[in-house]
C-alpha cells in the first residue's frame, strides 16, 4: 500500500483551517474513500455530505485542489505521487462544518422558476413531438443538482449575487421546461428580472465542471439569453412597438 497526504478543511467559516492527514491508499480509490478512512481513523467527527457514491446523487460535491468536483468520481491516481491533495468545501456557499455547506439558496432559486405547464393533448395522438425536440429537453433533465456549476460561477462565487442570479443549474432547469415543445409558460420576464440571466457573461466555466456533461452554456444559457434579447433589446422589434404606439395615439 502507498500513502498519500491529504489537506482537509476542518471547522466552520469562522475558525476553519486545513489539517494534514496521512492516508493509506490502494489502486482504484477515489477521494471520498480517503475521506472515509480519515473518518474511520483519527477524525470520526469529520463532516462530509454523500449518498450514492456512484456519481448520481450529487451530494459529495467539494473542491479538490481548488476545482469543483464530485469526490466519489475523482480518483486519487489523477494526482501526481508525492503531492498532497487538498479537499475543501464549495466556496460559493456558507460553510456549516468541515466539507458540508449550506446549499439551501439553490432550492429557493428553484422555487422561483415558473413551473412546467403542458398544453392540452391533441385529440388524435396526444402530445406529438419530433425526436430532436425530445433530445433538447432531455439533455437538461440529466442535471443531478450537484451544484458544481453554481460553485464555479463567478457571479455567485466571487460576487455573491445569490439572490439576484439563479445560477447555471437553474438556467438548465428553466431550459428543461422552456425547450419542451408542449410547454405553454412564458419565462422570459422571469429570466430577465428574477432569474438575472444578464449577469452571466458566458465564460463556459459551468460547462467545464458538469459531471453529467450538459452543455450548459451553449445549449441552455445562450438560447435563453437570445429569447430575452429578442423581446427586450431587438432594435427592429423596438421600432415596431414604437410605430404601433404612435398609431394608437394618432
Amino acid at each position: 500500500m502507498a500513502r498519500r497526504t491529504f489537506e482537509v478543511y476542518r471547522g466552520t467559516a469562522a475558525d476553519g483551517k486545513l489539517e494534514n492527514y496521512d492516508v493509506e491508499v490502494e489502486p482504484g480509490m477515489v477521494v471520498l474513500d480517503a475521506i472515509f478512512r480519515i473518518q474511520a481513523g483519527e477524525s470520526p467527527d469529520l463532516a462530509v455530505r454523500w449518498n450514492c457514491k456512484a456519481g448520481k446523487c450529487g451530494s459529495c460535491g467539494c473542491e479538490i485542489n481548488g476545482r469543483p468536483k464530485l469526490s466519489c468520481m475523482t480518483r486519487i491516481s489523477d494526482y501526481p505521487d508525492g503531492e498532497s491533495i487538498t479537499v475543501t468545501p464549495m466556496k460559493a456557499f456558507p460553510i456549516i462544518k468541515d466539507l458540508v455547506t449550506d446549499v439551501s439558496q439553490n432550492y429557493r432559486a428553484n422555487k422561483k422558476i415558473p413551473q412546467f405547464r403542458p398544453r392540452p393533448k391533441d385529440a388524435e395522438d396526444g402530445w406529438r413531438m419530433y425526436q430532436f425536440e425530445v433530445d433538447k429537453a432531455q439533455e437538461m433533465r440529466k442535471c443531478i443538482e450537484c451544484f458544481l456549476c453554481q460553485d464555479v460561477c463567478h457571479v455567485l462565487r466571487s460576487h455573491g449575487k445569490h439572490e439576484e442570479f439563479a445560477g447555471p443549474a437553474y438556467m438548465v432547469r428553466t431550459a428543461a421546461f422552456s425547450m419542451n415543445p408542449i410547454d405553454t409558460v412564458d419565462r422570459i420576464e422571469f429570466l430577465k428580472e428574477t432569474g438575472g440571466i444578464g449577469y452571466c457573461n458566458i465564460t463556459k466555466c459551468c460547462t467545464e465542471v458538469c459531471p453529467e456533461h450538459i452543455t450548459i452554456t451553449d445549449n441552455a444559457i445562450i438560447p435563453l439569453k437570445e429569447r430575452v434579447v429578442d423581446r427586450y433589446y431587438d432594435p427592429i422589434k423596438a421600432l415596431v412597438r414604437l410605430v404601433r404606439r404612435g398609431g394608437k395615439n394618432g
